[in-house]
């Protein structure tokens, strides 16, 4: 039986709100979209559809997808590669890149890169090229080119071969070195490799010495070179380029300080190079400037000193002054190296003038009509064996007109350090002696020279030995008071000189009665007397000057 339906009543709490409100979650009642027909489905976006970590996992899959795709490619290429024998890509070895080569291809590239471009050096702010010869070191370029293509196969494995195809490897070349060659090598690029160390010294500022410091230097480390060259001489060179080990150079000097005051003492004068020609007995002067030489000044170690210290001149500054200054305009020059040497000993003197020797060069002569080599050596006085020795292969008996003859350096006749104060001065022409002392004679004797048929060589020679009574074996002669002072040719040990009257046999005096005419055989005869004095006279270097007339 069927319920009664029971009318519709609002409860009392709904007459007193009104209407029930839509829900919040939407409308009570479907809105149509605009566009869209009444009561269609519609269709929502895709990122609506799926959730955020559905995305994810499609978008981390295609990526998956694309790396697999793309390390199978790879794999591909790689087995390509590796299976066609060349070099792998991104091998270089001595700085050549051998990549996609063949092991024939990498030889001969290696080959000429080395010869074309050498060995690379570096300093730390330069770098130059030297030829593999000159420095010793030789590359195997087959080895080296087998070794390249063994890369990543038999040598370095697959992490090598993938090292070299994304990173780039250098292998070893395989080399030889000559140690000697290198060590060679080394020592001459020290000179211009090598900085010095500047000991502190003095300049001149405003008329006054002060103190200037010291720098330090470098220079490059033979040993540690040669340590590394001979440990792994491929290793250095891998990449082609060789990097030298330098050391510093310290200053033995960082104080000059203590030298200021002697520095202006000898700063108040000009230095004066004098040098002294002992063929022409001529001076030459050479002057710088207080200026100009406080810029030679530095300080060094003397134990002798109380300071510990004493000022001595650096080597290039008087070298390029006397180069500047000191010229001739003919055979003459000065040895820089000595005349500095000079300079340094007269400024440990605490002198600023120093002496150094003019020299001469080899000259050429030509001969004229009927000229004899016995004549030429008169006329330019040179014993006419030195000639004869300075040019081997002439034919003395038939000399010819026009003939370039060279003739030998006038220093060969003055071998010691001339004595420039003190002069002989002999004349055949007058048979006469003179001896100087500071321009002043002080002898003035009559002497014998040699006969005609051998005479006394005319040209400039130095007193060069001293014998108490000398002994003549040719003419079996007693000579007192003997001084040796030119030999008649070279490498010979016969020495004509001074003497006295010499003594044969018993004992008796020879030639007593014979001064003022040719009478010896190429000696300078004087009295038993004189030649006593002259011999304590003369000390070896003196110059001693034969003339013709």
């Amino acid at each position: 039986m069927q319920r009664p339906r029971q009318p519709y009543r609002k409860s009392p709490a709904q007459r007193r709100r009104g209407p029930v409100p839509p829900a919040a979650n939407g409308p009570a009642y479907a809105v149509p979209r605009r566009g869209t027909r009444r009561g269609a489905p519609t269709r929502q976006p895709l990122y609506l559809r799926y959730s955020p970590s559905t995305l994810l996992i499609f978008g981390a899959s295609a990526v998956l997808v694309l790396f697999g795709a793309c390390l199978i490619l790879m794999m591909l290429v790689f087995g390509l590669m590796y299976g066609s024998g060349r070099v792998l890509p991104g091998v270089h070895a001595a700085g050549v890149n051998l990549g996609n080569l063949d092991e024939g291809e990498a030889a001969v590239r290696l080959a000429g890169d080395w010869a074309r471009q050498g060995i690379v050096l570096r300093d730390g702010e330069r770098v130059w090229a030297v030829s593999a010869e000159e420095i010793g070191i030789t590359l195997d370029a087959a080895a080296t080119a087998r070794a390249a293509q063994a890369w990543g196969r038999t040598q370095g494995g697959i992490s090598g071969a993938i090292e070299s195809i994304f990173g780039g490897i250098e292998i070893r070349p395989v080399l030889a070195v000559d140690l000697d060659r290198f060590t060679d090598y080394l020592h001459e690029a020290r000179a211009f490799v090598d900085v010095p160390a500047v000991n502190a010294g003095v300049e001149l500022v405003n008329g006054r010495a002060t103190a200037t410091p010291a720098r330090a230097g470098r220079q490059i480390d033979v040993n540690a070179m040669l340590t590394h060259i001979r440990q792994d001489a491929a290793g250095e060179l891998a990449d082609g380029v060789l990097d030298l080990v330098l050391i510093p150079a310290r200053p033995a000097v960082v104080d000059s300080s203590p030298l200021v005051e002697q520095a202006n003492t000898l700063l108040s004068s000009a230095f004066r190079a004098e040098g002294y020609d002992p063929i022409r007995d001529e001076w030459h002067h050479w002057t710088a400037p207080p200026d100009v030489w406080a810029g030679w000044l530095t300080a060094a170690p003397d134990d002798s000193s109380p300071t510990g210290l004493a000022l001595t001149l650096n080597r290039e500054g008087p070298a390029a002054f006397l180069q500047a200054n000191a010229q001739f305009a003919d055979e003459r020059y000065i040895e820089i190296e000595d005349a500095v040497t000079a300079m340094q000993a007269a400024l440990a003197r605490s002198e600023t003038r120093a002496v150094m020797r003019v020299r001469h060069r080899t000259t050429t002569y030509t001969v004229r009509a009927g000229q004899t080599l016995s004549a030429i050596a008169e006329e330019v006085g040179i014993p006419y064996p030195f000639i004869q020795a300075e040019n081997p292969g002439i034919n003395i008996d038939a000399l010819s007109a026009g003939q370039q003859l060279t003739l030998p350096s006038r220093d060969l006749l003055v071998p010691l350090e001339p004595v420039p104060h003190k002069r002989i001065v002999v004349s055949r022409g007058q048979q006469h002696l003179w001896a100087y002392e500071n321009g002043q004679v002080v002898f003035d004797w009559v002497i014998s020279t040699g006969l005609p048929s051998s005479p006394t060589a005319p040209g400039v020679f130095q007193v060069q030995s001293h014998e108490l009574n000398a002994y003549a074996q040719q003419w079996n002669l007693y000579m007192p008071h003997f001084m040796g002072f030119y030999h008649p040719g070279p490498n010979m040990d016969l020495m004509n000189g001074f003497h006295g009257f010499p003594t044969r046999g018993g004992g008796y005096l020879l030639w007593t009665g014979d001064l003022g005419h040719p009478v010896t055989y190429g000696c300078v005869l004087l009295s038993l007397e004189n030649a006593e004095r002259l011999y304590n006279w003369a000390e070896e270097g003196v110059v001693v000057e034969v003339r013709s007339e």
